[in-house]
């Protein structure tokens, strides 16, 4: 499954969001996304301390074995994601979340420099496995979600 979300919210709501859906994201889901977060010091290149909200997002996101995909592989990389005239800082708001059991899966990631967004991208490349079926790797919108009161009520306040 993948999920791709714009979280206008704060780090408790991601959490929530995230708890939410914890029955339906399983081995092979990747979860991509604006969170509008650093998840630690070293996305913000001011270094400011995390916040209590973003250290319990983390806690939750340890407790369902998910990782933001980009750190183990640039564990000491001062790259970001997002600049804020505003503030002057640049900061890694955008992350790409997996089960840390399936690191072994992915190959690379970067991040790409884009003019067309204040954002940049992130690309992550998965090592290609044998299929042994004849399997699609279509991704399809779980309309499930759409029934949800409470991501509705989310999705139309913008909270």
């Amino acid at each position: 499954a993948l999920f791709k979300e714009f979280f206008l919210g704060s780090p408790q709501y991601i959490r929530q969001l995230l708890t939410t859906l914890k029955g339906q994201i399983n081995n092979n889901t990747i979860i991509v996304g604006d969170f509008n977060t650093p998840l630690t010091a070293m996305d913000r290149s001011s270094r400011q301390k995390i916040n209590k909200e973003t250290q319990a997002l983390n806690e939750a996101l340890d407790q369902m074995n998910l990782i933001d995909i980009y750190r183990p592989f640039h564990p000491k990389a001062t790259e970001y994601t997002f600049f804020s005239s505003a503030h002057g800082t640049f900061s890694k708001i955008d992350h790409i979340l997996g089960y840390k059991s399936n690191l072994g899966n992915f190959k690379k990631i970067e991040i790409i420099s884009s003019i067309f967004s204040d954002h940049d991208a992130i690309r992550l490349e998965v090592n290609k496995k044998k299929k042994t079926s004849k399997n699609t790797n279509t991704w399809r919108l779980n309309n499930m979600q759409l029934n949800n009161q409470w991501i509705t009520e989310k999705n139309q306040t913008g909270n």
